[in-house]
């Protein structure tokens, strides 16, 4: 099924939601170390998404990603292989492109995990830019509204300059 570009105002539940979720997924995966945060646009207060919680952990090696496959299988998460994204591993809840949890693993502490957080960061203390993705994002939404990829491929320039602007302190 392939779900259309949405973008849904703000919504409040998407925090417990989240919270909710990470305490699945720690439950599921209790005999291993690692740091679980809320990104994406649904960890920014205030600003619209389509309704996909994006959740990132932390590992200390990203080899310890391919044991969770069956814990994570068990609270209806399926791996999904992106081997264009070697330093990420993806799990998926719900259906293919109509998903309605994205779990994000990255090295705990590396670049990807760090842009991540500097980037939902960045959006929450400047409500400018926040602002500006805001209107980004609904005008790729009515350009791209069945295509989810070149929704967010559109959208990879503002990331990456605003990811830099907050690391040059901006």
């Amino acid at each position: 099924m392939e779900k259309t570009v949405k973008i849904e105002d703000y919504n409040l539940d998407w925090v417990r939601e989240f919270q909710q979720e990470k305490a699945r997924i720690m439950e599921a995966l209790k005999n291993y170390s690692l740091w679980v945060e809320h990104i994406g646009s649904t960890s920014v207060k205030g600003l619209g998404a389509k309704p996909i919680l994006d959740i990132m952990a932390g590992v200390h090696h990203l080899d310890e990603a391919d044991k969770f496959i069956e814990p994570l299988k068990s609270i209806g998460y399926e791996f999904v292989l992106h081997k264009e994204f070697p330093e990420r591993r993806f799990f998926r809840k719900g259906q293919w492109r109509a998903g309605t949890h994205h779990l994000h693993i990255y090295k705990y502490g590396s670049e990807q995990w760090k842009n991540q957080l500097s980037f939902r960061d960045y959006l929450i203390s400047h409500p400018d830019v926040r602002r500006q993705y805001q209107e980004l994002k609904l005008s790729l939404a009515q350009k791209h509204p069945g295509d989810v990829v070149g929704y967010t491929k559109a959208k990879a320039p503002f990331i990456l300059l605003n990811i830099i602007e907050s690391a040059n302190g901006g």
